[in-house]
């Protein structure tokens, strides 16, 4: 199966939605207030944010109100508003710069998948002829350092990594060493941690600082991996992530799976971060540039 198939599939549950309230609403009737005041009801709670629904609602509105409408109309007009709205948020991950190396921050919750992404990132940027290392920043999970190392394995790409607890000290020596080195890129993981703990966030703001005392312009890309399953909660992890250490762009993982699609739009209308790559499957090459046009198609599951 594609990966733009696995998107759509993985859509499905707020494609199907929408697509079948959209057909339940619309058919053998007029664009009227009522209709209107449905259509965006049901924006709503298909995860896509208030202020999304009501934009997309007025569009429709304006194009076509007091007019017959069919299902599919409608559905085509929503994608193409959607794609419109994400649009200016798609940017692809490039490390860019004379940064030697360039430092990339990897943030996220527990189970996002930040650790994957990381391998899938080295994958790619080790194929196109970077030099780079990975630094197992989450000193808190055994386990969590040797999922790191698999992937790095995987990808022929060196890991730094300790025995000890001390992230930060890790980080600086692992960054010290790479610069000796000369690499190109440092991928560094940092432990899953939830939003609300402010003890760990305090960690990740002396992360930041300690990685500053190394190179004042890094971190040069902080990345927060979110789960494209969480929805709407999504929204609460970027906003503590973003007060905390300044994230520049977003991943979203899983959206293969049973994902909340509409909550990107909610978080890309709110906090305008770049969206730079999303997550189809657990295969090293299963990490692809967004696409506002694929998104939207699989959104409102138009084919």
């Amino acid at each position: 199966m594609s990966w733009i198939k696995r998107l759509t599939e993985g859509l499905k549950k707020t494609s199907s939605r929408l697509t079948e309230g959209v057909t339940a609403l619309v058919t053998h009737r007029r664009l009227d207030d009522d209709m209107l005041e449905e259509l965006e009801e049901l924006l709503i709670t298909s995860d896509l944010g208030v202020t999304t629904a009501q934009l997309l609602v007025q569009k429709l509105k304006k194009n076509r109100y007091n007019q017959e409408i069919t299902p599919e109309e409608v559905r085509t007009l929503f994608a193409q508003e959607i794609e419109a709205l994400l649009s200016p948020y798609v940017k692809p991950l490039i490390p860019q710069g004379d940064h030697t190396p360039f430092v990339v921050l990897v943030l996220g919750v527990n189970g996002t998948g930040k650790t994957t992404t990381i391998g899938k990132l080295a994958k790619q940027w080790k194929d196109e002829g970077y030099k780079l290392s990975l630094v197992a920043g989450d000193t808190f999970r055994a386990a969590a350092i040797e999922q790191l190392e698999v992937w790095a394995n995987r990808a022929g790409v060196p890991l730094e990594k300790t025995t000890s607890k001390d992230a930060a000290g890790l980080i600086y020596d692992a960054l010290q060493r790479a610069k000796e080195r000369g690499d190109d890129i440092v991928l560094i993981d940092t432990a899953g941690r939830l939003h609300n703990k402010d003890e760990l966030m305090e960690e990740l703001k002396k992360i930041r600082r300690v990685i500053q005392k190394i190179d004042p312009t890094a971190p040069h890309a902080t990345l927060l991996v979110l789960d494209a399953t969480t929805g709407q909660n999504a929204l609460t992890q970027v906003k503590v992530f973003q007060e905390a250490v300044d994230v520049s762009g977003l991943i979203i993982t899983k959206l293969d799976g049973t994902a909340k699609g509409g909550g990107l739009l909610a978080i890309a209308e709110k906090f305008k971060l770049p969206i730079h790559a999303i997550g189809v499957g657990e295969a090293i090459d299963d990490l692809h540039d967004f696409s506002a046009h694929d998104f939207a198609q699989g959104l409102l599951n138009i084919r």
